[in-house]
């Protein structure tokens, strides 16, 4: 029992140090609903968000890497954002002098912290996939992208599409490390379990106004339960596009571990033999 409370601290402290970023976007977005401010609120969050990439960047708590690619994901966000809200699918209803096309730019940084953590919890849980299919989840991801866009004018294929991901995520298996420990779990999990996450904190994200949706212009509602898919599935994107990272820096693969399909899944969560081959730490 004290082992698996100190490992479930571990855990929680290592999640901590990932999400980093993101607690400091919320923080920002919590004080500038009841501080006065000298400027537009959606203004002063931009120069919140550049200053704690900034500081990051100056601790050294995010590398120089992380830091352009969690800025790729800045861009990518940014042109969903506006392909998004000029549809109807949520707005942003404070003025600003820095928004385009009725998208502030600060939102950018709502999936720059998604990217954030991924980035991060890669180097802190030196994150090592096993049976990975890079092709076929690329397409997948891509596919999924393309769909939470083109719904509007064709049929919204997200349930197919997951049970695409799942089947080409089939027997794939990430290892991570906590404290002197390697565990692995199933992609496919590991995905759902971050949209679960990444739903809850858009209900505490939109309760703090940084953005609305339709059923919540007239008072503050919970987000529908269906969101938590569509993070699941976008969340995927973010992931391949990480990994792809990573792979360019040989970090994507578990050394000595196969990388062909495996056997069906893993258990949902299972400690690994100390004879697998163990990353160094980075």
């Amino acid at each position: 029992m004290r082992f698996f409370i100190a490992q479930l601290f571990r855990f929680a402290w290592a999640e901590a140090r990932s999400c980093a970023f993101a607690v400091a976007l919320f923080a920002g977005l919590a004080a500038s609903s009841v501080l006065p401010l000298p400027i537009p609120r959606y203004d002063a969050l931009l120069v919140y968000a550049v200053a704690v990439t900034v500081i990051f960047h100056a601790l050294r708590w995010e590398t120089t890497q992380e830091t352009a690619v969690i800025a790729g994901f800045h861009l990518v966000g940014l042109a969903f954002e506006m392909i998004k809200v000029r549809l109807g699918s949520w707005s942003y209803p404070e003025d600003a002098y820095t928004k385009i096309g009725g998208v502030p730019l600060y939102s950018g940084f709502l999936y720059a912290a998604v990217g954030s953590y991924v980035c991060l919890a890669w180097r802190i849980f030196s994150l090592r996939l096993v049976a990975y299919r890079t092709v076929p989840v690329t397409l997948v991801a891509l596919a999924i992208y393309v769909n939470f866009v083109g719904q509007h004018w064709w049929i919204d294929l997200r349930i197919p599409l997951a049970l695409v991901l799942v089947l080409v995520t089939w027997g794939t298996v990430v290892h991570f490390t906590v404290g002197e420990h390697r565990y692995q779990m199933p992609l496919a999990l590991s995905l759902t379990l971050i949209g679960f996450f990444l739903w809850v904190a858009e209900n505490i994200a939109t309760y703090l106004g940084a953005w609305e949706y339709p059923h919540q212009r007239e008072t503050w509602r919970l987000v529908h339960p269906a969101k938590f898919g569509a993070w699941a599935l976008l969340v995927s994107v973010t992931f391949v596009m990480v990994a792809t990272w990573q792979a360019s820096r040989g970090r994507l693969h578990l050394p000595a571990a196969p990388r062909g399909p495996s056997r069906g899944w893993a258990l949902p969560l299972r400690r690994v033999p100390s004879a697998v081959g163990r990353p160094p730490r980075e």
